[in-house]
C-alpha cells in the first residue's frame, strides 16, 4: 500500500531496505542478474577509467546500470506472469520475450557506446 503524506526517515529507510532485499532476490535467484552484476564490475571501473572527461564516463558507464535496471524489470515480469499463470499462454510468452527484448536492445546500445567511445582509441589503448 501506498504511502501518504510525508515520507520520514522511517519511510526512506523501509524503501531503502525493500530496495536491497529486491537485489538480494535478483542476485539469489535470477543467473542472467548475476551475470550482469559480475560485467559491471568489470565495465564500470573500466569506463570510468577510459572515459575521457565527465560526459564520455557517463555514456560509458550508465548503459551499464540500464542494462541492471531492466533485468530487475524483466525478471519481476516473469515472476508476476509465472504466479499468475503457470501454464503457458501466448500473452504472458510474449510479455516475457519483451521484457527479454528490453534487456538485448539496450545491451546493444551499451556495445554501440563502448564502440563508439573506445573503438577509435583501441588501437592505442592495446600498446599502453
Amino acid at each position: 500500500m501506498a504511502a501518504e503524506g510525508f515520507r520520514g526517515p522511517r519511510q526512506l529507510w523501509n524503501a531503502m531496505r525493500w530496495s536491497m532485499k529486491g537485489l538480494r532476490a535478483g542476485w539469489r535467484h535470477e543467473a542472467s542478474f548475476r551475470f550482469e552484476v559480475c560485467l559491471a564490475i568489470v565495465v564500470i571501473p573500466l569506463g570510468l577509467y577510459l572515459g575521457q572527461g565527465p560526459l564520455e564516463k557517463l555514456a560509458l558507464v550508465l548503459p551499464m546500470f540500464l542494462v541492471l535496471s531492466a533485468e530487475l524489470l524483466n525478471s519481476a515480469i516473469e515472476a508476476v506472469v509465472d504466479k499468475v499463470s503457470p501454464e503457458f499462454h501466448e500473452l504472458a510468452g510474449r510479455a516475457k520475450d519483451m521484457g527479454s527484448a528490453a534487456v538485448f536492445v539496450l545491451l546493444v546500445f551499451m556495445g554501440l557506446s563502448w564502440a563508439l567511445i573506445v573503438g577509435p582509441r583501441l588501437p592505442a589503448i592495446l600498446t599502453m
